[in-house]
């Protein structure tokens, strides 16, 4: 199986091809559980089999997934995802086409509500893990900077530099004691100017 590119650079049309709630919760899920068809997805997610297939189709259409035939041992159809994650363009954002400002606001609404249910699923689930990873290994802490905005990118690219070495030190697949560990950073500014919204 092939490996991952890392990060797919969105352009308008990928853009607007994945800017869709279900196809991202779709490619999130191939992300993080490998290859699947079709059925396995939608059961996974609570959603039709027909739903799942056509948006799947979508995703492979602007080249986010590909098929995973070494799975497929019948009729059904195997997917796998391309990319490990993706980036987007920040003139997306001020794009004179109001259908691709509002395929970028959608998606990073979307991808907001997917931070936030995986952040509530693991406090939900949070008793059943070994005490190393409730008491040691998880961190929900916020920090408040007083910076500029090309020092906030420098802070971004220093935290990105510092994940992507981590992958160096990734445990193998059969170590008994690793788990898939997720990390959100959000770096935002926010107003302390009491008449501004």
């Amino acid at each position: 199986m092939p490996e991952p590119h890392d990060v797919r650079k969105l352009d308008a049309r990928s853009l607007r091809g994945l800017a869709h709630p279900l196809r991202m919760e779709l490619l999130n899920a191939l992300r993080r559980h490998g290859p699947a068809t079709a059925s396995m997805l939608a059961e996974r997610l609570g959603e039709s089999s027909g739903a799942t297939s056509y948006h799947l189709r979508q995703l492979a259409e602007h080249g986010f997934i590909e098929d995973a035939p070494e799975h497929g041992k019948g009729r059904e159809r195997w997917w796998r995802a391309v990319d490990s994650g993706i980036a987007m363009d920040e003139n997306l954002y001020q794009s004179p086409d109001p259908a691709v400002r509002g395929a970028a606001d959608l998606l990073l609404h979307e991808l907001v509500n997917q931070h936030t249910r995986e952040l509530s699923a693991w406090l939900s689930t949070r008793d059943r893990w070994f005490p190393r990873w409730t008491e040691h290994a998880m961190d929900m802490s916020d920090w408040t900077l007083r910076l500029t905005p090309e020092r906030s990118r420098e802070l971004i690219g220093r935290m990105h530099e510092l994940l992507r070495g981590y992958r160096a030190f990734e445990a193998a697949e059969d170590d008994p004691d690793a788990e898939q560990v997720r990390l959100h950073t959000h770096v935002f500014p926010v107003t302390t100017d009491p008449e501004r919204p």
